[in-house]
């Protein structure tokens, strides 16, 4: 589990496909303290398992589900990627909970300047929007952000400069891919009250009920 606050922005050294998977590493330095193999790191929104680590980077493998729905088979050598440690504990959830698994790779429909900052607008696929409401918060590219505003095919929101400066996102441009994650708790929400209604409403209680 994550919280969407981006610790640093690691290099990609080295992206290879191997027989429909990858391998990535990753130069960094923060994100490596304290971190042993076996343990994760979300990498521009995704939870992967290091697998080896050296005093200047890391190396995880990349599945081929993970590469088919999520935007890491775009990745580049010398490209920067938002980085973070799993949550500890005892750490201030600064951002919101953040999973690593991917819902959905949205496109940047507009980024245009706004105050000392930007507005960006994504477009999603309408099975992801469905868990985006306006003020609630959405993980982009592992960053966690508020939902600015929410329209028929995607939803927006506004960028600080801070935001700009240690995240990638300051370096997209329309028409840019990006990794979106929505917030767990509208998901387990959904699960739990459809569970509900499907176990209190039966065509057999309309039956009775006069109304079948």
């Amino acid at each position: 589990m994550f919280t969407g606050i981006v610790e640093e922005l690691g290099t990609v050294k080295i992206f290879q496909r191997e027989a429909g998977a990858a391998r990535l590493a990753v130069s960094a330095s923060t994100v490596l303290d304290g971190t042993a193999l076996g343990d994760s790191i979300c990498v521009d929104g995704v939870c992967l398992t290091v697998v080896n680590i050296t005093k200047n980077d890391f190396s995880a493998d990349i599945a081929v589900e993970t590469l088919n729905v999520t935007n890491l088979g775009e990745l580049k050598i010398a490209m920067h990627v938002n980085l973070e440690r799993a949550l500890q504990l005892s750490a201030r959830v600064g951002g919101h909970l953040v999973s690593g698994h991917v819902d959905a790779v949205g496109r940047i429909r507009e980024k245009r300047p706004e105050g000392n900052g930007w507005r960006l607008t994504f477009d999603v696929p309408a099975q992801t929007l469905r868990y985006v409401i306006k003020k609630g918060s959405v993980a982009i590219d592992g960053i966690s952000l508020t939902v600015a505003e929410v329209d028929r095919s995607g939803f927006s929101i506004a960028m600080i400069p801070h935001t700009a400066r240690v995240t990638t996102l300051g370096s997209k441009s329309a028409g840019d891919r990006v990794n979106i994650e929505t917030d767990i708790i509208g998901k387990y929400v959904e699960r739990l009250l459809s569970g509900r209604i499907e176990n209190s409403v039966s065509l057999e209680l309309l039956r009775k009920s006069g109304f079948a």
